[in-house]
C-alpha cells in the first residue's frame, strides 16, 4: 500500500464569462446545432475572441447549414455580455468565420478503421470506425466527494456556479459576467479535511468597494452556501480581487482561445490529461468520447469499491478502433488485485470509438453545456459518462458482493 500523505492541493474554476470558457460555449453550441440535424458531422471548431471580436475557425463535413453567427451572438447574450459598457455586447461584436473540410486523410480511417480494411482484428460493424486521432486519454475518480470526484475542484465550480447563480438572480446585481474562483484543501492521511484557502475573482461594475463591499458579500452569498461548515478553516484565508478592482473582464480583458482551460475540465490537475481539447470536437474525436468513456470507467470502479480512487488511460493510433493500450492505476487504494481490476476494465467496457459513441449515447446535442464548470461530476442525464450503471457487474466479476 502507498503511504499516505497530509497535503494542500489547490485547483480553480472560471465561470462562462470567462473569455476562454466563452470560446468553448460557442464551439460547442455550434457543434450542437449541426449534431442536432447531422450526428454523423465532422467537426473540429475553434473559437478566439478579443474586444468587439469573434473569430470562428476549423474543419467541418456535414450535410446541413447553420447560421454561425446566430449562434454565437445568442450564446454572447445568454452569458450576459448584452451591454458595451460590459466591455463586450452580443449586438456589436464582429464575427468572423472561416471554415473548411475534414482532411480525407483523416475521415479515409475514421469511415473505414484499419481493422476492417485489414481483417486484422475486424470482428463487427463497431471495428469499422477508427479513432479521429492519436493520443492518450486519462479518466479518473476518487470517493473523496459523493459525485466521486476531487473536492477541491468540485467545490471551486460549485463556488463559480455559485457566482454566476447570484449575478443571473440580481442579488449582487454589480456583478458582470466574468469570474474565477479558487480552494486550497488540506488533506491528512490522504483525506481532504479543510479549505484553507478561497480565492474569488469577481468582475464587477465601477466604483464598488471590495473591502467593505464585496469580499463580505462573497463570504455570506456565495462562500456560506456552498463550502459545508465543517470544511471551512478556523484560520481560513480570503482573498477577493486581490489587485483592488476588476472592472475589465470577459474578451476585453483577456484574450478567449478554445480548449485553453484543459484542467478547468477535468479533474483540476489531481489526475492527469492527455492534452487534448473537448470543445468543438464531435464524437469521433476520441480526445472527447474516450475521456468521457474513461472516466465512466474511473466512476464505475470507485462506486464498486474496487478501490478508492482509480485512474485509467487508454490510448489509440489514428484510424485504428481498438486502444492500443489500456492501464488502470489505484495509488495503492485497491480492494483487489491491479491486475484483476484491469482484466475488469477490458471484459466489461467497450473504448472502441463507434462502441463508445453508442453506449453513451453521444451523437445528440448535449456538448454546449458541458462546457463550463466541468465536463465531470455533473447531476445531468445527458451527462451519460456519469452514470452508474456497471457497479453490480464489476462487483460480481472481482468478487466483491
Amino acid at each position: 500500500m502507498t503511504k499516505k500523505q497530509d497535503f494542500l492541493f489547490t485547483s480553480e474554476s472560471v465561470t462562462e464569462g470567462h473569455p476562454d470558457k466563452m470560446a468553448d460555449q460557442i464551439s460547442d453550441a455550434i457543434l450542437d446545432a449541426i449534431i442536432a440535424e447531422d450526428p454523423g458531422c465532422r467537426t473540429a471548431i475553434e473559437t478566439l475572441l478579443k474586444t468587439g471580436i469573434v473569430i470562428v475557425a476549423g474543419e467541418v463535413t456535414t450535410s446541413t447549414y447553420v447560421e454561425i453567427q446566430d449562434i454565437v451572438r445568442e450564446v454572447v447574450k445568454n452569458i450576459g455580455y448584452t451591454r458595451a459598457k460590459y466591455g463586450f455586447d452580443y449586438e456589436t461584436c464582429g464575427v468572423i468565420t472561416t471554415i473548411g473540410k475534414q482532411s480525407p486523410n483523416i475521415s479515409k480511417g475514421v469511415n473505414n478503421a484499419y481493422e476492417a480494411r485489414s481483417g486484422n482484428g475486424y470482428e463487427s460493424e463497431l471495428d469499422s470506425q477508427g479513432a479521429g486521432d492519436q493520443g492518450m486519454m486519462f479518466g479518473y475518480a476518487t470517493n473523496e466527494t459523493e459525485e466521486l470526484m476531487p473536492f477541491p475542484i468540485q467545490f471551486a465550480h460549485k463556488l463559480a456556479h455559485r457566482l454566476s447563480e447570484v449575478r443571473k438572480a440580481g442579488i449582487l446585481p454589480y456583478l458582470r459576467p466574468d469570474g474565477k474562483t479558487q480552494l486550497t484543501v488540506k488533506y491528512e492521511d490522504g483525506k481532504p479535511v479543510s479549505v484553507e484557502t478561497i480565492v474569488i475573482a469577481a468582475q464587477h461594475a465601477p466604483g464598488i468597494d471590495v473591502e467593505s463591499q464585496i469580499k463580505p458579500d462573497m463570504s455570506e452569498f456565495v462562500i456560506k452556501p456552498i463550502i459545508p461548515e465543517q470544511y471551512l478553516s478556523k484560520d481560513l484565508k480570503l482573498y477577493v480581487n486581490p489587485t483592488g478592482e476588476f472592472t475589465i473582464g470577459g474578451p476585453m480583458g483577456d484574450t478567449g482561445v478554445t480548449g485553453r482551460k484543459l484542467i478547468v475540465d477535468t479533474y483540476g490537475g489531481m489526475a492527469r490529461h492527455g492534452g487534448g481539447s473537448f470543445s468543438g470536437k464531435d464524437p469521433s474525436k476520441v480526445d472527447r468520447s474516450a475521456a468521457y468513456a474513461l472516466r465512466h470507467v474511473a466512476k464505475n470502479l470507485v462506486a464498486s469499491g474496487a478501490a478508492e480512487k482509480v485512474e485509467i488511460e487508454a490510448a489509440y493510433a489514428i484510424g485504428v478502433s481498438h486502444p492500443i493500450s489500456v492501464m488502470v492505476e489505484t495509488f495503492g487504494t485497491e480492494k483487489v488485485d491491479v491486475k484483476k481490476i484491469q482484466k475488469a476494465v477490458v471484459e466489461i467496457f467497450d473504448l472502441r470509438p463507434a462502441a463508445i459513441i453508442r453506449n453513451l449515447n453521444l451523437l445528440r446535442p448535449i456538448y454546449r453545456k458541458t462546457a463550463a464548470y466541468g465536463h465531470f461530476g455533473r447531476h445531468d442525464r445527458d451527462f451519460t459518462w456519469e452514470k452508474l450503471d456497471k457497479v453490480e457487474e464489476i462487483q460480481s466479476f472481482l468478487g466483491l458482493k
